[in-house]
């Protein structure tokens, strides 16, 4: 399983984004595995989407791509851990407690998360 953050998604919808074909090409080296995202991530992907109207695209788009959403078991005292032992900002929090809940690789272009998520031993995607 691969835990996407919400700069590859981004980056994957938006042709504009400098990170778009990198984020195609990582999706497309994915394939057959799963692929999910934390409830928070999600709705950090979705918050342009809702402001401009295209909400029902957007979740077609992360159905297309079979997204499955992630609930994080017992996530305040989780994400309290994290967030004290990371100083990551809590939506990379998210990430990082979805991917060890399911012992997951992550995907992302934020290379303070793939730092964090190496030190504890996750492969990263995105970041090199």
């Amino acid at each position: 399983m691969i835990v996407l953050d919400a700069s590859v998604i981004i980056a994957h919808w938006d042709s504009a984004d400098t990170q778009h074909r990198q984020a195609n090409e990582l999706l497309l080296r994915s394939s057959g595995e799963e692929i999910a995202a934390s409830p928070i991530t999600l709705a950090e992907v979705l918050v342009v989407h809702v402001r401009s109207g295209r909400l029902d695209a957007a979740r077609k788009a992360l159905k297309d791509l079979e997204v499955l959403t992630l609930p994080l078991d017992d996530a305040a005292v989780g994400l309290a851990l994290l967030r004290s032992s990371t100083r990551l900002k809590l939506p990379d929090c998210c990430v990082l407690l979805a991917a060890e809940q399911r012992r997951a690789s992550i995907a992302t272009f934020d290379a303070r998360l793939a730092a964090a998520a190496r030190a504890r031993g996750h492969a990263v995607l995105g970041v090199r």
